[in-house]
């Protein structure tokens, strides 16, 4: 009889067989040699799995789209379409007589399906899916996704499903559409993994294809937006949501990026339940890392923004600060991406440049051709104590790096930590 096969031995995928409760095949182009896993499930090299024997490959988001692995299925479906398809749904009984294992047969299929929120973009997604959740709390919503739970772990009894939706994940789901699908601004990223800046616009605005009359897609100006049934309301500025939503910037507490986050989740809050808390929002508490200020023993600001790993979120946090002299701490692993905005746009600013990571060359390089202050550096260890001796009352230190941190960390995290903690450790002299 065939089985359920997992591709990829991720957060997703484990979580999805824990929910069936029993050992599954998942097949994972890093393994080398099969083995178990204390939960039962097989774990196999790629080459193992037999097409033939295989009823449905789910599939992790970051599988790529040129895996040898996902060329040989015949019937992949995304996390999304497992659990919010009405296709998979309607297939479910049928399917359920012959594969007594299939997953629609768990409580998430014999509920009522949530009403969901879907949340992508290039930056600030992370943000605005948290404040739209933190907003509608009160209303039953719970947030998943993306953001670090997967949907085989949410709730199924929630009212909402507010999911921060990643560009690998809308490229694999081919069936599920959002109710209410909120797409902040795109920039390039993940270019070698989509193939193009273009592909990776398609992608995210792939759900539009399949939405319906009477959803709301809320996506930025200036996009090729591919015919859809829905609600289709574009936005070019954070002046054109509050009138179109009737919004109040200045009962708003954030400022750059973060407002535009603020208001989009303020719109979601409209859309659904005519209502904009002014207070709740205010009670939202961002994440670590981003954006994250600090004031030394001396008085002096530094920003912790090691969360910015592509170029549109340090152009944001440049935004925040351009009032005062910039020491900018950049670099890391750029995928790729061209980093001449950058530059056009710090040749507009006061800012000294510090380069670290794995493009620090290149980096440094860019900016001598524009005429940029500019020191580079290895590692992030050997740049801060120069920032700090340059550093003057009244300017900023900024870590907003452009890129990822994986060329030297574990995350952006363990990258932002070791900044915090050389600021927390300066003595007043």
């Amino acid at each position: 009889m065939k089985q359920l096969s997992f591709f990829g031995y991720g957060k997703t995928t484990r979580a999805i067989a824990k929910l069936l409760g029993e050992g599954f095949d998942f097949y994972d182009d890093r393994c080398e040699k099969s083995w178990t896993d204390e939960a039962g499930n097989r774990v196999h090299p790629a080459k193992d799995f037999d097409p033939d024997l295989s009823l449905m490959e789910i599939l992790t988001p970051s599988i790529r789209p040129d895996s040898p692995l996902l060329a040989r299925a015949k019937n992949p479906v995304s996390e999304y379409d497992l659990f919010l398809s009405e296709k998979l749904r309607k297939e479910s009984e049928e399917w359920r007589k012959d594969h007594p294992l299939y997953p629609l047969r768990t409580t998430h299929y014999t509920l009522p399906s949530p009403r969901t929120v879907w949340v992508s973009g290039t930056n600030g997604k992370t943000t605005t899916t948290q404040m739209i959740t933190h907003l509608l709390e009160k209303r039953g919503a719970v947030a998943g996704g993306n953001i670090g739970t997967p949907l085989a772990e949410l709730d199924p009894r929630a009212t909402l499903w507010i999911l921060e939706t990643s560009s690998f994940t809308l490229h694999h789901t081919r069936f599920a559409r959002p109710d209410l699908y909120v797409l902040l601004p795109v920039t390039p990223d993940h270019l070698d993994w989509h193939g193009g800046g273009e592909a990776y616009a398609v992608d995210k605005l792939s759900p539009l294809k399949r939405m319906r009359e009477g959803e709301l897609a809320l996506i930025p100006s200036g996009m090729n937006s591919t015919e859809t049934a829905a609600w289709l309301v574009t936005y070019d500025s954070d002046a054109f949501l509050e009138k179109f939503f009737d919004l109040d910037s200045s009962r708003i507490r954030y400022k750059a990026a973060f407002l535009q986050d603020a208001l989009l989740a303020l719109a979601v809050s409209r859309t659904l339940f005519d209502e904009a808390d002014y207070a709740r929002l205010d009670s939202f508490d961002r994440d670590p890392h981003r954006q994250q200020e600090l004031t030394d023993a001396r008085g002096r600001l530094w920003v912790n923004d090691s969360k910015a790993t592509n170029l549109d979120a340090a152009l944001q946090a440049l935004e925040a600060y351009r009032d005062r002299k910039i020491h900018l701490l950049a670099g890391g692993d750029d995928k790729g991406v061209d980093m001449t905005p950058l530059m056009e746009r710090l040749k507009e600013l006061n800012v000294e440049l510090y380069t670290l990571g794995s493009n620090s060359r290149r980096l440094e390089a860019l900016a001598k051709r524009y005429e940029i202050p500019v020191h580079a550096f290895t590692t992030l260890e050997e740049a801060l104590p120069i920032v700090e001796r340059r550093l003057h009352p009244g300017e900023v230190a900024l870590l907003s790096p452009a890129a990822a941190s994986l060329d030297q960390f574990s995350s952006y995290a363990q990258r932002g930590e070791l900044f915090m903690d050389f600021v927390k450790k300066i003595e007043n002299r």
